[in-house]
């Protein structure tokens, strides 16, 4: 019997470890009521792949990724991780596609968007948007609108594909509609809000590029090479616009510059 009890105990530790590792998040900060489906969500929570959490009015929730990247999702939200692979010694791997269903959300990128930057896609009703070592904002007030604070994004539907530059904002009227900058001073209130509630969010500096080589290093020759593909034609809008709040404390970068095509 006590071999017996020894064998299920092992086996339960080993499924829990399994569980653990599978998680892609942890809740560490939160305030109000959010919740996964029905269930309410507690701080230090691990989330897996497929989860959908949704906050309530006056709520905020700060998920930490395991490779660092920071999700802050404003009151009243809606999303979804769609995807998210990581593991440190296997750049090959990684992949993060998220959903914003409805709502506002703060994204600072983690060592998969700064090594495997074209892995990495947020979806909003009106377009994808990719990444490229980004600490940006999105919310839907229909239309969409963005906000970039680091960095640069994409944003891509069937109208084509348009580039933020560090200090943009820009509006994403529909899928059949290409994305355009516009000044900080047109944004609707309710963007305006919500862009202000998670510049004050408690957040970390995004994973530099050479923090992501650092955190693959032993990984196969080769393998912790960061892909260099384009995002192919597009159209670039630089930095002109204000950012909105305070932005967080980052290491190197560079200023964008505005270039046409």
């Amino acid at each position: 019997m006590n071999h017996t009890h020894t064998a299920i105990a092992a086996l339960a530790a080993g499924l829990v470890c399994s569980v653990q590792a599978l998680a892609d998040a942890t809740v560490t900060s939160m305030k109000g009521d959010v919740r996964i489906g029905n269930d309410a969500v507690i701080t230090t929570q691990r989330i897996f792949t497929g989860a959908t959490v949704n906050t309530g009015p006056g709520a905020q929730v700060i998920l930490m990724f395991d490779d660092q990247q920071q999700v802050v999702l404003n009151e009243n939200t809606t999303f979804r991780i769609a995807d998210f692979r990581y593991v440190a010694k296997q750049p090959r791997s990684d992949r993060a596609v998220f959903d914003l269903l409805r709502g506002a959300l703060r994204f600072i990128s983690g060592v998969v968007g700064a090594r495997s930057p074209n892995t990495v896609a947020l979806r909003v009703p009106q377009a994808t948007i990719g990444i490229r070592g980004t600490d940006f904002m999105v919310a839907i007030v229909n239309p969409a609108y963005v906000n970039v604070v680091h960095g640069s994004i994409a944003a891509t539907n069937s109208a084509g594909t348009v580039v933020f530059g560090q200090g943009a904002v820009g509006s994403i009227a529909s899928t059949s509609t290409l994305a355009t900058a516009i000044p900080a001073s047109a944004l609707p209130g309710a963007a305006t809000g919500a862009f202000s509630n998670l510049a004050a969010a408690q957040v970390t500096a995004a994973v530099t590029p050479a923090v992501a080589q650092g955190v693959a290093a032993g990984a196969a020759t080769g393998a912790a090479a960061a892909p260099t593909a384009g995002i192919g034609a597009a159209v670039v809008v630089g930095v002109g616009a204000a950012v909105i709040g305070t932005a967080v404390g980052y290491e190197s970068g560079g200023t964008s510059t505005t270039t046409h095509h």
